[in-house]
């Protein structure tokens, strides 16, 4: 699966939604504004107009532009960075303020079912969509030919 392919399974309103999410203050500080801004074709990056510009962001990814959802989903996370930690902590994964540690082998620490467990601990503390993404983020991670993870709940 690739990262495009996983907003898409998602759905447009999960996007629109992770969208939301996105703090500009988050991707100054991790240096990934001006990359946002340019991916997304944007003159002035603020949330508003990400919000506006939603539409063609979604056809794009549509479209299968893996470049754009590549930064998106780094927009996405770096704004989510309690989230990943609180997860990485649920499964005991050594990481750094949410980046894993050097040599850290996330696959290790994780037993089958490990997304619905993480799903059901954490689906009433943080927004589904935004959950069920970082779940399928993480298991991309590991593997690139992962299925997309769709709660049963």
């Amino acid at each position: 699966m690739k990262l495009h392919e996983l907003f898409v399974a998602l759905g447009e309103e999960a996007f629109r939604s992770q969208l939301r999410g996105i703090s500009m203050g988050t991707l100054r500080t991790y240096q990934i504004f001006d990359r946002v801004k340019t991916r997304c074709h944007l003159a002035k990056l603020n949330t508003e107009n990400l919000r506006a510009a939603s539409g063609r962001l979604w056809e794009r990814l549509k479209s299968g532009e893996e470049e754009l959802a590549l930064e998106l989903s780094q927009a996405v996370l770096v704004s989510q960075m309690k989230l990943i930690v609180d997860v990485l902590n649920f499964f005991e994964i050594p990481h750094e303020d949410g980046f894993f540690a050097k040599e850290t082998e996330p696959r290790n620490y994780l037993k089958d079912g490990w997304q619905e467990a993480a799903y059901e601990r954490f689906k009433g503390e943080y927004p589904a969509a935004l959950l069920v993404f970082y779940l399928n983020h993480l298991a991309h991670e590991m593997d690139e030919n992962s299925l997309v993870f769709q709660p049963a709940s």
